[in-house]
């Protein structure tokens, strides 16, 4: 992944890699932090429908197209597979795809990747999400609500774990970071979505 530098050789103010990278060096060798991000995305036409939606109205409530298997409950199979594929030759730690709760909405998973590493394989991988879609002519949007209604909306769910969190007592070791960030829950959700584009549709389950 890329940095930005001002030209008198110091971090630009937009590069939070920087400032990120530093904090994971000083706590791998004690906590080795892991991250697995599961990213959800809908496929779109040109015109901004969802993929393979009719065009003069909706597809069937939601149901039967969460992992499904078939032409009229699944689209855009080969583009999910194809950024797969392309993710592995790429050396990419990606561990799976799957259909979403919305037609033409997809799932990868990205992971388990330490410390840094997994901001630059999300960031690398969404490129080449958008690449593999480009080949079929089919737009990607990463938005959380792409569809108003009852329509299932998109987000990026993290998983995270130190090496405490996995060894005996994990369990204390998970409730009490738990705590730690109920303190600043409010800075943190701001930071989630600084723009407010969102509205935290998704944060809400909407």
């Amino acid at each position: 992944m890329c940095e930005t530098y001002s030209k008198d050789g110091t971090p630009h103010p937009t590069n939070k890699r920087y400032s990120c990278d530093r904090i994971m060096e000083r706590v791998m060798d004690e906590e080795n932090p892991e991250f697995a991000i599961e990213q959800e995305y809908t496929l779109l036409d040109y015109d901004g429908h969802p993929f393979g939606w009719p065009k003069s109205g909706y597809p069937g409530q939601q149901g039967p197209y969460y992992c499904a298997v078939g032409a009229t409950n699944v689209f855009g199979t080969q583009i999910s597979e194809a950024h797969y594929k392309a993710c592995l030759y790429a050396g990419l730690c990606v561990s799976g795809s799957n259909a979403e709760v919305m037609p033409a909405q997809w799932e990868y998973q990205v992971g388990p990747c330490p410390g840094i590493a997994m901001g630059d394989e999300l960031w690398v991988s969404r490129y080449i999400l958008h690449r593999a879609a480009e080949d079929f002519g089919v737009i990607v949007t990463l938005d959380p609500k792409p569809m108003p209604g009852d329509w299932n909306g998109a987000g990026g769910h993290c998983n995270f774990s130190t090496s405490r969190m996995k060894a005996d007592n994990g369990m204390k070791v998970m409730e009490e970071a738990i705590q730690r960030l109920e303190k600043r829950h409010k800075e943190h959700i701001i930071l989630y979505d600084p723009s407010g584009v969102s509205g935290g549709e998704r944060g809400r389950g909407r």
